[in-house]
């Protein structure tokens, strides 16, 4: 039998970066658990990012702004070092209205007190004129791992049932960086265990953005690897349509929805708006949406068309369709 490793332990941490290490891996186990880890951290941790940017006097990301120092561009990429938390909701728009010569920083924004900014120091602009007033309005978001504002557009425009959906003027789209980890890496080396020094010592070392401590991220990671073998492990996986010698598959096709119909909706992994309506309405599995139909799901509170859409995309990847009655 495989011998299992020591409790992991925090050897190193300062400010936002911390160091793991787990002693006592069986021969190979260190690369096995270290890239997982690190593979969940970068991708599935949620976060808050900015997605659009609107400043006054400059319609496109190309434009120099009158009684600035930096350009479009630069201003841009300044608002994307801004680190937020939303302790409530899933997105809001904020404001940044300053006069005369000064440094702009990201504590200028006025924020409601659901939004909590971890690095208001962060430099924004540099107003050199003192007849210039500066106003910018951002979109915060929460998500997951890295969105490119292409990918953003199609799903709007998927959502809007094929309708075109123009941008207001002088609204700039961004790429997404939701992820609140800016860095990964771990080590292996050798160790003895009893007789053998083959074993395995994983170090692993995270650095945050400051939203999150690396202990949270560290045993968030832990948690959604853990859940994915649970769903695995109990069997609620989703098995493969098997035909008889007779190519029937009734039977087969039968159990698939069975199985089908007690995925966890965290599971399908929905926006978190989507997410937050059905947990809301008391909706917590595959099976529960299936009892409803469209019209009664639209119905419910914090529901709309875009979840919907989204609700029927991802069922559909199961071979499952909503209802279309009452």
């Amino acid at each position: 039998m495989i011998s299992l490793p020591l409790p992991p332990k925090v050897i190193h941490k300062k400010n936002n970066q911390a160091v793991f290490e787990i002693e006592g891996l069986y021969p190979g186990y260190g690369v096995t658990i270290g890239n997982a880890i690190r593979r969940v951290l970068l991708s599935s941790l949620q976060g808050v990012a900015i997605t659009e940017a609107k400043i006054k006097g400059a319609p496109h990301e190309f434009s120099t702004i009158p009684g600035v120092l930096e350009d479009g561009i630069m201003v841009l990429l300044n608002l994307k070092k801004l680190r937020f938390k939303i302790h409530e909701g899933e997105d809001y728009k904020i404001e940044l209205k300053v006069k005369g010569e000064k440094e702009v920083k990201g504590s200028d924004f006025k924020l409601p007190s659901q939004v909590e900014l971890v690095n208001p120091e962060t430099h924004i602009a540099t107003i050199s004129d003192k007849k210039t007033e500066l106003e910018i309005e951002i979109h915060i978001q929460k998500g997951l791992g890295y969105e490119p504002k292409e990918q953003r557009k199609v799903q709007v425009e998927k959502a809007a049932s094929g309708a075109s959906k123009k941008s207001e003027i002088g609204v700039i789209a961004l790429d997404a960086i939701y992820t609140p980890i800016k860095n990964v890496n771990f080590q292996i080396e050798n160790m003895r265990v009893g007789d053998r020094t083959d074993f395995d010592k994983l170090s692993l070392e995270i650095e945050t953005d400051g939203t999150i401590t690396p202990e949270e991220a560290f045993f968030e990671a832990c948690d959604i690897l853990i859940r994915h073998f649970n769903v695995i492990f109990e069997g609620k996986a989703i098995r493969p349509l098997e035909k008889t010698a007779h190519g029937k598959g009734s039977s087969a096709k039968e159990e698939k929805i069975s199985d089908a119909t007690q995925i966890n909706v965290e599971d399908l992994k929905f926006t978190g708006r989507t997410f937050n309506a059905l947990l809301k309405n008391n909706i917590k599995t595959v099976g529960g949406i299936l009892k409803k139909s469209e019209k009664s799901l639209l119905e419910l509170e914090g529901m709309g068309d875009k979840a919907i859409s989204e609700i029927k995309r991802k069922i559909k990847k199961l071979g499952l369709e909503l209802k279309s009655g009452e």
